[in-house]
């Protein structure tokens, strides 16, 4: 088994491969951060569709949502590290930043489930709670404090919000047209809703006890996946039906750059240069890098079928 190694003329910042989820050929491309080029391709379970870097940054999490499996991954070497078994449908998945918390989204299923994390254990992910959802659970953000779980439910256009301290839901609303990925801002107090069905971003404030929608901000159709440009301020939201992406100032509320991405944008990363943004072009098999300073693709690299998930560890802060 190759293990990465990066090379001696590595950018600053180089600390590891680039992984990318190829959700149909149950895989993960380990892609070589200096040369761009894929050194090789790792098995998973079935149907990958999003992977998590912990926060202490140790593992790359996959979710195998066919296989009911997880896949560790050491995001330096690029090696295996375990793999954890009897996760049922685990299509999205976060830790907590505490990481006493391990949440997933159970897509076709139509369930939340809370695990509690004993890293020491042979099993460490230890279900807490199961928590039925309406239609089609998708994706999940954790609060900075880690006692707040969201859920946006795509095909039935609600959001739940859930304690993490009672392991209950503490409200469910109606949203617009299949709400996708979530992104709160780092204050905690404004989560966005990317709108798949329309074109839409929709803000709501979460910070009292019930939310309250604040704008429906207009990017371009397929409103889909986020990336903080990690300035605390400026998000980027893929914008799938139309091939773009757009970035959004969280404190206006406001879209102020937009770019073309080519082969229906989905996950993204942003290298730790702070301009580099990696984007899964779903339909095109290709990772694509685009220069979001010249606002421009700079290269592409061929992948597997349907990827999906993006990650490094050098990377971009995360808000």
């Amino acid at each position: 088994m190759q293990v990465f190694r990066p090379a001696q003329a590595a950018p600053a910042g180089a600390a590891g491969p680039i992984f990318v989820l190829n959700s149909l050929d149950a895989n993960v491309s380990v892609i070589d951060p200096v040369s761009f080029t894929e050194i090789r391709r790792l098995p998973t379970g079935k149907e990958p569709h999003h992977l998590y870097l912990t926060p202490d940054e140790k593992s790359i999490v996959v979710a195998n949502a066919l296989s009911d499996s997880l896949t560790f991954i050491d995001p330096l070497t690029g090696l295996v590290q375990r793999t954890v078994t009897e996760i049922i449908d685990p299509y999205h998945l976060r830790f907590s930043p505490d990481m006493k918390w391990f949440v997933t989204a159970a897509n076709r299923l139509n369930h939340v489930d809370l695990y509690r994390w004993r890293p020491a254990d042979a099993q460490p992910l230890q279900l807490a709670k199961r928590i039925p959802a309406s239609r089609t659970p998708s994706h999940l953000w954790i609060d900075s404090r880690s006692t707040v779980v969201y859920v946006s439910m795509q095909d039935s256009d609600e959001l739940m919000a859930i304690d993490l301290a009672t392991q209950a839901p503490r409200w469910k609303i109606p949203v617009g047209k299949m709400p996708a990925d979530i992104f709160l801002t780092a204050d905690d107090r404004t989560l966005l809703v990317a709108l798949t069905g329309d074109q839409f971003v929709e803000c709501y404030d979460v910070s009292g006890a019930k939310p309250q929608l604040v704008k429906r901000i207009k990017t371009a159709a397929g409103a889909h996946a986020f990336r903080a440009k990690g300035d605390r301020r400026h998000v980027f939201v893929s914008n799938r039906v139309a091939n773009t992406i757009s970035l959004i100032d969280t404190h206006a509320l406001a879209v102020v750059d937009s770019f073309a991405a080519p082969g229906g944008p989905d996950c993204m990363e942003l290298l730790a240069d702070g301009r580099t943004l990696l984007v899964s072009s779903r339909w095109a098999r290709k990772l694509t890098f685009i220069d979001t300073t010249r606002r421009e693709v700079v290269r592409q690299v061929p992948v597997g079928r349907s990827p999906h998930g993006v990650w490094t560890l050098a990377h971009a802060p995360r808000q």
